[in-house]
């Protein structure tokens, strides 16, 4: 009689399933190392601190004003910003309050369905499928895993219509942020944007993380430290603190800015700029 054995290789199970399931400590595959656990300090009391530096809070409404005192003096703050942070708030953005809110309540949507209903919007970077739910299933060069769940748009969410004009909104405030980058190295307004594809070739993507409770939070992370290899990277935050930046050797915890959208400088831009632009190396504690 012939034998056949077929060997059945098992799938880490979703985070959320895990901190549902009543665990007391995380498996080791989620435990960062102790020398990167050291190097962290604890998001909630930091973010409490008034004298440690601060991320920078960039008041665009005068990006594009005609008055060209106001315009030159904003330009100036965000060019400061990306050259010694990389990263910043922005506030007076011009994205309604009624769309950030309805694209929260999207993804908040989504995320509340029960786990077997979101799997049916997996996706599957074995056969090209990227867009879709996940969790980052393959261990990263530390041999660690993230606590983190996401959805990579644009299968879902279904609240199509505030996804659009959302991504309508924060299109054209990137042209102005690009503009206004160009302009600040001496290059006509275009140039940054153009070359990263313009108008017609510049490709958006939206990337909605879920971070469930975790029984260790000290010794995971939702996001492990790295760098964007994007443009630029906007962050659409629920007021939770966990940003963490590298400036000057050491990790600054984000505070929070009511009604702010996080901007970070990525790698092309830092590359476009010749290194004059920082591309924002961070982590996510959440």
């Amino acid at each position: 009689m012939a034998m056949a054995t077929r060997a059945v290789l098992a799938v880490p199970a979703r985070v959320e399933s895990l901190a549902s399931s009543g665990l007391q400590s995380i498996p080791k595959d989620y435990v960062r190392l102790e020398a990167e656990r050291e190097s962290i300090g604890d998001v909630f009391n930091e973010a409490k601190c008034e004298d440690s530096p601060q991320v920078p809070v960039i008041d665009v409404k005068g990006i594009v004003s005609n008055d060209k005192l106001e315009r030159e003096k904003c330009r100036a703050e965000l060019k400061k910003a990306a050259m010694e942070w990389g990263v910043m708030h922005l506030v007076n953005h011009g994205i309604s309050d009624e769309i950030l809110s309805r694209v929260k309540e999207a993804g908040k949507g989504f995320f509340d369905l029960p786990v077997e209903e979101k799997v049916k919007y997996a996706n599957d970077h074995e056969s090209g499928k990227i867009a879709g739910y996940g969790s980052k299933l393959s261990k990263s060069d530390t041999g660690r895993l993230e606590w983190v769940d996401y959805f990579f748009h644009p299968i879902f969410p279904e609240d199509k219509e505030a996804v659009s004009e959302y991504a309508r909104q924060l299109r054209a405030l990137a042209t102005k942020v690009f503009s206004a980058l160009s302009w600040c190295l001496g290059l006509e307004e275009g140039r940054l944007e153009g070359a990263v594809g313009g108008m017609e070739e510049l490709i958006m993507q939206m990337k909605i993380n879920y971070y469930p409770k975790c029984p260790q939070p000290e010794l995971a992370l939702g996001v492990e430290a790295h760098t964007d290899v994007s443009a630029l990277t906007f962050i659409l935050h629920n007021m939770v603190p966990g940003l963490q930046v590298l400036y000057e050797g050491k990790w600054v915890t984000a505070k929070c800015v009511t009604d702010s959208i996080i901007l970070h400088i990525g790698d092309t831009i830092e590359i476009l700029s010749n290194g004059k632009y920082k591309r924002a190396y961070f982590i996510g504690d959440w």
